[in-house]
């Protein structure tokens, strides 16, 4: 089990969480704030990726050739990720 922590949110921000949890969106809070947090991990991982990615094409980058590998590569370990996030998701609820 992981530690609890406390977040601040803006009124109107709790207002748009309780709605998505009543339109069944969510089944809690809780719920609805990992989900959102593994998203900006995730954007966070990839976007660390492309910037290995680029460091390591250097020159190749120029021509834009790494560049689409390396963004087909993103693109292919997102949709995988994706995949298996909803997979995870469904057994939660």
């Amino acid at each position: 089990m992981g530690a609890q922590i406390a977040v601040r949110l803006a009124d109107e921000d709790l207002e748009s969480l309780d709605a998505a949890i009543a339109r069944g969106a969510f089944p809690s809070r809780a719920a609805a704030i990992r989900a959102g947090l593994h998203c900006v991990l995730r954007e966070e991982r990839e976007a660390q990726i492309e910037a290995a990615y680029r460091l390591a094409a250097g020159d190749a980058a120029d021509d834009g050739i790494a560049i689409e590998i390396g963004e087909a590569g993103l693109l292919l370990g997102a949709a995988l990720l994706s995949d298996h996030e909803r997979g995870r998701g469904e057994r939660e609820r």
